[in-house]
């Protein structure tokens, strides 16, 4: 059965038959179910026009002399030619033929011929692009919660072939990532999790050493300028007066040795080396956060499609361990 067949059945009952099969098995409807191609954004065979073209292009390169020598290679290639007012082509698994005033600027018979006779330069057309369904997997619908919500029959069916879709692209991410097994894909969830993690403790411990740095560049410059005026100060024998006319930079004095207490600094970096080990650390930073954005939307998609087949297949699983622990029993 293909996926085409499985469209017409609800929801569940196609995820059921899904599971049952086995996803090796879907693998091999991904080749077969045109419906199942255009769900996961395969782009459209190219269209027969599309290929003569190619021919017509092909055929240019080898620099006929002529346009009867030009025809006599598209006959070696297979198109089989049709004189008349207006040209016309067939080739293989072609239902008719197709006419050159039918291809688009630069594959008339007269723009061939200017081209062959030097007049013009033949430019291939552009292959359309064709823009393809999003590939990215979203949650699957509960359609029973938003019926009970009061939505309508429209969205019903709607939802309904959302979440075949969805289920598409499901398994074709599990079979592209060799995910074929849910034991596989709840273990490459917790080892891409404990990446994420990983990653996002080593950024916050680079932010916080950054932060610290920044901190204690600033009051270690702060110390220096105002380690003289403190000395002064005690010498002074913490005079009142000496305190008020210089109190600014006495305050600026403390506040510096105070942070350095915080930080449990016992001797003080130079600020040449703080700046190094800041360089250091902010390049690193960088690098792990590429690798962060990275493992973070590979679980968040991991996330979505485990969810997908906990809700849809979990019960299923379930009741089809019981029945194995039940067996062994």
């Amino acid at each position: 059965m293909t996926f085409s067949a499985l469209a017409e059945q609800s929801h569940g009952s196609a995820i059921r038959f899904a599971w049952n099969m086995g996803f090796p098995s879907l693998k091999i409807l991904k080749h077969h179910s045109k419906s199942y191609n255009k769900w996961l954004g395969d782009q459209a065979k190219p269209s027969k026009r599309e290929l003569l073209r190619v021919a017509i292009d092909t055929a240019l390169t080898q620099k006929p002399p002529d346009f009867d020598t030009l025809l006599k290679l598209l006959r070696n290639s297979g198109y089989e030619v049709k004189a008349g007012e207006i040209l016309a082509l067939h080739g293989k698994n072609q239902n008719r033929f197709i006419r050159l005033d039918t291809l688009g600027s630069g594959y008339s018979e007269a723009e061939l011929r200017a081209v062959l006779s030097g007049e013009k330069t033949h430019v291939p057309r552009k292959k359309i692009i064709r823009l393809t369904p999003d590939k990215k997997v979203n949650l699957l619908v509960d359609i029973q919660t938003k019926l009970r919500a009061e939505k309508g029959a429209g969205y019903e069916r709607w939802a309904k072939v959302f979440n075949l879709k969805q289920m598409a692209q499901t398994v074709n991410y599990l079979t592209e990532h060799n995910l074929l097994e849910y034991d596989a894909l709840a273990a490459q969830m917790a080892s891409v999790t404990t990446r994420y993690n990983e990653l996002s403790a080593q950024i916050k411990a680079a932010e916080k050493r950054l932060a610290e740095i920044a901190v204690l560049k600033t009051q270690i410059i702060n110390y220096a300028k105002t380690r003289d005026t403190y000395v002064a100060y005690r010498k002074a024998g913490y005079s009142k007066k000496f305190l008020r006319e210089h109190e600014s930079d006495i305050l600026l004095h403390k506040a510096a040795k105070k942070s350095f207490d915080e930080l449990g600094v016992k001797k003080l970096p130079t600020v040449k080396s703080l700046q190094a080990e800041y360089a250091s650390l902010l390049a690193e930073k960088k690098a792990a956060y590429t690798d962060y954005r990275k493992t973070r939307n590979e679980m968040k998609e991991l996330l979505t499609v485990k969810a997908n087949v906990d809700h849809l297949l979990g019960t299923d699983r379930r009741g089809t361990e019981k029945e194995k622990e039940h067996e062994q029993r």
